[in-house]
């Protein structure tokens, strides 16, 4: 039964009126700017300006509203008001909370079989952000959190300021002049309404003439997934629910809030709707319970406080845990559901983006696919924008109708809707899947990315020598290396021909990588000649060929260690790797920490043939079995069938999964081993070292080192970047 008049708030108030521009203006907006992006292309980028200022614009009434409404409404209540309103709201919170993560942990059976790998992220070995709840939530100073935008801080500090008015006999004044506020934001945002359709024609077509659509199309599974799943929880499981439990009909939930959801959608922001969303939600009440008192008053206080909790999009982004282990083979178990789903509703109060890190590393999920994480934002935060948005007034009329007593428990509607809801979900994920194992099932192709790989910078003229060649031809003992390379005007570098990714042979037979770069760089600023001559991996081979009349250096990623330094001489260190296990996919948990490892049985371990590699396993894990080797190459194949790690570098490691997705990289916790790698300089000649030194330290200042550590070590941009597709460009051919 509804509950007398004198239970709501009293006395009644007028919410400011935030209208929407017509709804026919806006689909036509969005449609010419897609058009105008599909046009132009890239060039379409300067509309970006114009979006950035309409959202600005959005933003900036919405903190101040929120404040003077939570504070206003609550301060309105009596205390019986405010408790009633917490329990009630707080059930129904729940019950969306139960339907988000349902389908977030059902999402992986859309999943079909895949094979993946993925280059050296630096979060395999960088410690995750701590999750700061209480300066997230607990405001020290709630002027800092108004002027820094944290949300959460400023809505707790509204709501308890507003409990605080709530015992007070000489409130209404303050209420009043709170009003008044509102009053005034709601005729600003009125106005910036306005310019809705401009606003969203400069989002669609910069959105549309710059979205990556490589990027998109190697995440399309759990893109068309998320999509799938995020449109039937906003399109019918949220609104649904509230057609069988409330007299408001699933048409008149979304009819009346069309207009800002596409809005919010298109925005990708839940808050700057907020306001619109309040407003249609109180039209909808006072429309279907017109003669109760304040039927449209309490959504003002819901939506405000649904803020200081995860809402159905946020836990919908938990099927990325889900994605990233089938993505990376370390799915995470059935029986791990319920610990996946309590640390991500806790997580996920706070931000995604340390969430998100925050469970991968909970479930040892390679931590590098939180890539692929901020990849899928770019779209998925539009769908789950729009959830959030559905569950915002979801909650609102859900909440209000219970705080009404016009809830409705109808078997015959929760029936028909539980029958409908299991019947759509089986056709989205099952249809899904079907979609991605028959039609269009992905396809690897990581391996060609690497066979494809080329010098990032134009190199000079070299000489490749896949044998060894003759000596130097006038070899003069006497004189320095430096001096030989001057006056021969070549500059002869040793490689190591299965260095990935510091030398290697591409797919069509070029010598490339990032020390071959290197090498290119150093000749064109000596000005000499290149010449590359191989060099075996063995201890002896190395000293035996910088005596200088076969080679003036050795650039092949060589590492530096106490026995080698007494041997030749390094120049100074201009790349770090990290101590790494490369194991099979399913083997990856065996090998995430120390202590696992040394509690393997009969484990055989292969290291590079370098004492100091050999010495720091066998320190760590006494009980292996180590095996030997000098050759990457060999571990990939027949060797490998009777191994259960191999221990190398992350960075090499990670090149390497790229030629044998079946592998993955491992870095064991706790405690990182850093590897030093320097160049090899020939006759210990130290004038040429010191030039060498000198020259390292210009590249690093200059950008060249980090630039082709993006490229070699990191894969950003590996694959070659087409220019966008446009009809500008690519039909009419006005543009280059």
């Amino acid at each position: 039964m509804p509950y007398p008049a004198a239970y709501y708030c009293d006395p009644p108030r007028k919410v400011p009126v935030i209208q929407m521009s017509s709804s026919r203006q806006i689909p036509i907006a969005i449609a010419l700017g897609i058009l105008l992006g599909v046009f132009l292309g890239e060039h379409a980028s300067f509309l970006g300006y114009v979006a950035d200022g309409y959202v600005r614009l959005l933003q900036m009434t919405v903190l101040p509203y929120v404040t003077v409404s939570l504070i206003a409404g609550i301060g309105s209540l009596r205390l019986d008001q405010a408790k009633t309103l917490g329990l009630r709201v707080g059930l129904i919170l729940v019950l969306l909370w139960s339907i988000a993560l349902v389908m977030a942990l059902l999402m992986p059976l859309s999943f079909p079989y895949l094979q993946s790998a993925s280059f050296f992220s630096t979060s395999l070995v960088e410690p995750q952000p701590q999750f700061d709840f209480i300066g997230l939530y607990i405001p020290s100073n709630p002027f800092h959190s108004l002027a820094n935008n944290v949300v959460p801080a400023v809505v707790l500090f509204s709501v308890i300021l507003g409990v605080a008015l709530i015992g007070m006999a000489q409130k209404q004044r303050l209420i009043e002049v709170l009003t008044a506020a509102g009053a005034a934001l709601g005729r600003v945002a009125r106005l910036i309404s306005r310019l809705t359709p401009i606003g969203l024609f400069a989002i669609s077509a910069s959105a549309a003439g710059t979205l990556d659509l490589e990027q998109v199309g190697r995440l399309q599974v759990y893109l068309v997934a998320y999509a799938a799943t995020a449109l039937l929880l906003a399109l019918w499981l949220l609104p649904g629910l509230v057609a069988a439990l409330t007299p408001i009909g699933y048409g008149r939930v979304l009819g009346a809030t069309r207009d800002a959801l596409i809005t919010a959608f298109f925005i990708g922001d839940l808050f700057i709707v907020l306001p619109m969303l309040i407003e249609n939600t109180r039209k909808l009440l006072e429309d279907h319970f017109a003669g109760t008192p304040d039927a449209g008053s309490l959504p003002e206080i819901i939506a405000p406080a649904s803020f200081n909790f995860p809402h159905a999009g946020k836990l919908l982004s938990m099927s990325f845990i889900l994605f990233a282990g089938w993505f990376a083979n370390a799915d995470v178990g059935i029986f791990e559901y319920p610990k996946l789903a309590f640390a991500g509703l806790l997580s996920f109060f706070g931000s995604l983006s340390i969430a998100v890190p925050y469970l991968l590393d909970l479930f040892r999920i390679p931590a590098d696919t939180f890539q692929l994480f901020l990849a899928t934002g770019v779209i998925n935060s539009r769908f789950g924008t729009l959830v959030a948005a559905v569950h915002t007034v979801v909650l609102g009329l859900l909440g209000a109708c219970a705080m009404m007593g016009t809830l409705a428990v109808n078997t015959r509607r929760i029936v028909r809707y539980a029958v409908v809801s299991a019947l759509l979900t089986f056709l989205v994920l099952g249809g899904t899947r079907a979609f991605f194992s028959v039609v269009a099932a992905p396809k690897y192709d990581k391996d060609r990315i690497v066979a494809s790989m080329q010098l990032l910078r134009e190199p000079g003229p070299a000489v490749v020598h896949r044998d060894p060649p003759a000596g130097r031809a006038g070899f003069d003992p006497s004189k320095s290396q430096l001096e030989l390379i001057l006056e021969s005007r070549i500059l002869r570098v040793g490689y190591m021909d299965d260095s990935l990714p510091y030398a290697y042979f591409n797919g069509v037979g070029e010598l490339v990588g990032f020390d071959v770069e290197m090498a290119h760089a150093l000749a064109r600023e000596l000005g000499v000649q290149l010449e590359f001559v191989p060099v075996e991996r063995s201890a002896e081979s190395i000293r035996g060929r910088l005596d200088g009349n076969y080679c003036d250096l050795i650039m092949s990623g060589v590492v530096v260690t106490t026995y080698r330094a007494g041997q030749v001489l390094f120049s100074a260190s201009y790349l770090e790797e990290t101590m790494a296990f490369v194991v099979p996919d399913h083997r990856r948990r065996d090998f995430e920490d120390w202590e696992k490892i040394r509690g393997l049985k009969n484990v055989r371990i292969a290291v590079p043939d370098v004492s100091a590699f050999e010495a720091k396993l066998r320190s760590l894990v006494p009980a292996a079995e180590v095996v030997t080797f000098r050759k990457s190459a060999d571990l990939f194949g027949e060797r490998a069938e009777g191994l259960d790690a191999v221990l190398l570098p992350a960075e090499r490691g990670s090149f390497w999964t790229l030629l044998h997705p079946n592998l993955c990289v491992v870095v064991p916790q706790p405690g990182v081993t850093k590897i030093p790698l320097a160049y090899v300089v020939a006759r210990h000649d130290q004038s040429l070292a010191n030039m060498v030194n000198t020259w390292i330290e210009l590249k690093k200042r200059d950008g060249t080192i980090a630039a082709l550590y993006d490229y070699w070590i990191l894969g950003r941009n590996a694959a070659p970047k087409e220019p966008r597709w446009s009809i500008i460009r690519n039909v009419l051919h006005w543009v280059e």
